[in-house]
């Protein structure tokens, strides 16, 4: 069985050592990566300790033990990372972590920051990377005739409606 994080044959040569403390994740991507295994495991102690020190005390750890033992986890894919290598000392990782809770599939979008202190590599914080809004139809220009038909230019017709509504 390969590693839940997806990069390695099994959980004992990839992310297991990490998440023992055998050996240090030697880049912001494999300490991702060894996360999201930990939560796969429900192992909450290590999702904790590798929390930056500095903003330990912003862990839940309710939620994260409710969320990593409720989930049912279906894999992880990397976007993209910047710096995060072995000589930098912090990085970004964009991941989405798909999983299944109460009956619901589930796309965990985020960009998470991590920095590196003393030789050794923490998670920061992460944003949620919300999806483009997507526009079903031509959006009509200030001049355009009113898309209501009144035979009026857009703005002196209906964009008063558009920006006056609450």
């Amino acid at each position: 069985m390969t590693c839940a994080c997806g990069k390695g044959p099994s959980v004992e040569e990839c992310c297991g050592p990490i998440i023992k403390g055998e050996r240090k994740a030697d880049t912001a991507e494999a300490l991702m990566r060894s996360r999201y295994t930990a939560y796969t495991l429900g192992d909450v102690e290590y999702i904790l300790g590798t929390h930056d020190p500095s903003r330990a005390e912003e862990a839940d750890r309710e939620n994260t033990t409710r969320w990593s033992r409720k989930a049912k986890w279906h894999g992880l894919e990397i976007r993209s990372t910047e710096r995060g290598t072995a000589t930098d000392e912090d990085g970004v990782v964009e991941f989405v972590a798909h999983y299944e809770m109460d009956g619901r599939r589930i796309a965990h979008h985020e960009r998470s920051t991590f920095r590196k202190v003393n030789g050794t590599w923490f998670y920061l914080d992460g944003d949620m990377v919300k999806p483009m809004p997507v526009r079903l139809g031509p959006r009509a220009g200030r001049n355009d005739p009113c898309p209501c038909g009144s035979g009026k230019k857009y703005k002196k017709c209906c964009i008063d409606k558009v920006e006056k509504a609450p």
